[in-house]
């Protein structure tokens, strides 16, 4: 892959609550990437920029626009040294995001978005859009496989982006998964790895839920903590998401890797505290079932066992 292949402009709009809020995003650097389209043909990058640094209307942005011309980021990404912030492009009351990556879209992804229609050339506007989303998949250690989902399948009751440029260009998602993976092997010309991390049993996951996640919960709602509250309930989601299942037990395209954040919480948490238990009063079986559980949380991040 040439990192340099195009140029990549930052030109930020004002910040604004509905635009751009000029918060970090939750995950520091993003934790996956949503491919849009605008649904505005004939709409250039330029013009994007212009309507959303004076939008005050309603609350809608996005980071990226890309056209035949342009990468245009209009909030910052972290692709330079201006830490990614978070913008509007995803409605917080869907919940595919939550339960494919543990986060709201808003809080954790990128929104980036294809120009097409009119006088805009939809394959130079296509390529750099692949290319594009094939950087941060570089920069950020992503499978593009796994971490690019459209807008559709994140709100599908409602949206119909990015599949509707694509079909202008007579392509799919499909298509555009495949391109953007070949761009980023281009860089050692080497398969992507489908992964480097075990997923987390099924088992496991709802066993971790049930015993220590769901009381944890139901205490801090008690309590009336609600950020507690909302913690526990990612921590679940990102549970089962590592296990390849979402809320209703129905099972994901694939397993999510899990945080390495979310292991180092329940092994010090619950399973490390359960293990010296079991030692202590020299339950071999219950410290070796605490052991066993932290080291399967372990792969499920991609991290050594030990």
């Amino acid at each position: 892959m040439n990192l340099s292949k195009y140029p990549i402009e930052r030109r930020y709009i004002a910040k604004r609550s509905n635009t751009r809020p000029g918060t970090r995003l939750t995950t520091g650097a993003p934790a996956f990437f949503v491919a849009h389209d605008t649904g505005n043909p004939s709409a250039t990058a330029e013009n994007h920029y212009r309507y959303f640094n004076t939008l005050t209307n309603r609350s809608a942005s996005a980071h990226t626009f890309i056209d035949d011309r342009q990468i245009l980021e209009i909030i910052p990404t972290g692709t330079s040294s201006d830490p990614a912030e978070k913008a509007w492009h995803v409605l917080y009351n869907v919940t595919a995001d939550n339960e494919r990556f543990g986060y709201n879209a808003n809080d954790a992804a990128l929104g980036i978005e294809l120009c097409y229609g009119g006088n805009i050339n939809f394959q130079q506007a296509y390529q750099r859009f692949v290319w594009y989303l094939a950087f941060c998949c570089n920069k950020w250690n992503k499978d593009p496989r796994l971490f690019i989902p459209s807008h559709k399948q994140l709100d599908p009751a409602r949206k119909i982006d990015c599949d509707n440029a694509l079909k202008s260009g007579g392509l799919t998602l499909k298509d555009l998964i495949a391109d953007v993976t070949a761009e980023l092997n281009s860089i050692a010309n080497t398969p992507v790895p489908v992964a480097d991390f075990t997923p987390l049993p099924v088992d496991l996951a709802l066993a971790l839920i049930t015993e220590y996640v769901r009381p944890a919960w139901a205490k801090a709602r008690v309590a009336d903590k609600q950020p507690e509250a909302e913690h526990f309930h990612r921590l679940a989601v990102n549970l089962r998401a590592a296990a390849s299942i979402d809320d209703q037990l129905r099972p994901l395209p694939s397993a999510i890797k899990l945080h390495k954040s979310n292991v180092q919480e329940l092994v010090f948490r619950w399973l490390s505290p359960a293990w010296y238990q079991a030692t202590a009063v020299k339950d071999t079986e219950a410290a070796k079932l605490a052991h066993d559980r932290a080291n399967a949380l372990r792969l499920a991040a991609g991290l050594p066992i030990s």
